[in-house]
């Protein structure tokens, strides 16, 4: 198996536990979802994968046939995962392009002599950083901010710029922490196609830690629903709107027969 895949996944914090014997595979350029009401434990799912935390004896955490739990962070990235966060992260007092070039010290060719030396690899590994940073900034509309600190973004465009930073990594798997949260609806329709867009042209997977279903329901192909960090069902977004397990964890009351089978939107999660 080359794609993500979790097996048996717990986390226990002081005898809480925060997930609970989660199992899923998330095809490869797929488009996935992870869902859930407030706490069930996604953006934990999401630290676990990552190397934020190490999951409990017995967990399984596979990518492209590499055992991710005793892997840090930053060894994670370099195999190929990249995240955005549930709250932004960037640096504000660096410009946008600038933050975008943070994330491209895994990419470059010249070591630190080279760069002390000012060697020719070391200005053709500038020059081809800055040039694949404009132009994923360019995907997401923001290249003429390139300048800008990105505290002067707007909140949708902070978003869209962790989106950037993330990319620049070269990810396989891009994992997204409510990406559309503050967006307005025609921002949220935008995500949608950029985020195809992205699967598309990069091949690569993404998957979605996201409480607007106008995005979860436009754009995910298969979705996984926690509730309290158990799974509750899994399935395709018709499936998935329909279940009564799911209905009932996020209107809150059990759903019985007649009752209007609509899903809807959760306030953006907190501590998960």
């Amino acid at each position: 198996m080359s794609g993500l895949e979790l097996r048996s996944v717990s986390k226990t914090f002081g005898g809480l536990r925060a997930v609970g014997d989660v199992t899923f595979t998330v095809p490869e350029r797929s488009i996935f979802g992870l869902i859930g009401p407030n706490g069930a434990g996604k953006t934990t799912v999401f630290n676990l994968i990552t190397g934020v935390y190490k999951p409990d004896a017995g967990s399984s955490i596979r990518f492209a046939g590499t055992d991710l739990g005793a892997m840090k962070p930053a060894a994670i990235a370099r195999l190929g995962i990249a995240r955005t966060f549930q709250n932004i992260r960037l640096f504000g007092q660096l410009t946008v392009l600038e933050n975008v070039l943070v994330a491209c010290e895994n990419r470059r060719r010249a070591h630190l002599g080279s760069a002390i030396l000012r060697s020719p690899l070391f200005y053709l590994d500038e020059t081809e950083m800055n040039t694949r940073a404009l132009e994923l900034l360019a995907i997401f509309d923001l290249d003429g901010m390139a300048d800008e600190t990105s505290t002067s973004l707007s909140y949708g465009n902070q978003r869209r710029l962790e989106i950037a930073r993330a990319m620049m990594l070269g990810p396989k798997v891009l994992l997204l922490d409510e990406p559309a949260a503050g967006m307005n609806y025609g921002e949220a329709e935008g995500l949608k196609k950029q985020i195809r867009w992205l699967r598309d042209r990069f091949e690569i997977t993404v998957v979605l830690v996201e409480h607007n279903m106008q995005v979860v329901m436009g754009v995910c192909e298969e979705i996984h629903v926690l509730d309290h960090g158990e799974t509750i069902a899994h399935g395709t977004p018709d499936a998935i709107r329909k279940d009564e397990k799911v209905l009932a964890a996020y209107l809150g009351e059990e759903v019985h027969e007649g009752q209007p089978a609509a899903m809807a939107p959760s306030k953006s999660e907190g501590a998960s």
